[in-house]
């Protein structure tokens, strides 16, 4: 069976990604608490693409997202829903990089209108 090369990754895929590149042993000067978020998502690049993710964390500067499928450097929209309303945030995506079974992880950083 085949699957679509850019549909949701599960949570399955998620842990399996996040098992393989480990905790890291160094802090990578981060500033900021960082929560685990394992919820679905989309992002809309600026050229009208929509790709389908899954969060892997967030904090108040910023997102770490997993989808199929690398995703340029710059400005993105990425939307998240609960049962009760949907989440839109401007996000500047900063660097994506392959991981395994053709998954990609990427981060940034969200941004507000005092930033331009």
């Amino acid at each position: 069976m085949s699957q679509d090369p850019w549909s949701r990754p599960t949570l399955d895929d998620l842990r399996a990604v996040l098992e393989s590149i480990g905790k890291a042993d160094m802090e990578h000067g981060r500033t900021v608490e960082r929560l685990e978020l394992s919820v679905p998502a989309e992002i809309k690049t600026s050229r009208g693409n929509t790709i389908s993710a899954m969060t892997r964390e967030i904090s108040r500067f910023g997102i770490g997202l997993l989808h199929r499928g690398s995703v340029s450097a710059g400005e993105v929209t990425v939307r998240m829903a609960s049962e009760t309303r949907e989440f839109s945030y401007r996000v500047l995506i900063e660097w994506c990089q392959p991981c395994e079974n053709g998954m990609f992880i990427s981060g940034g950083r969200f941004i507000n209108d005092s930033q331009k």
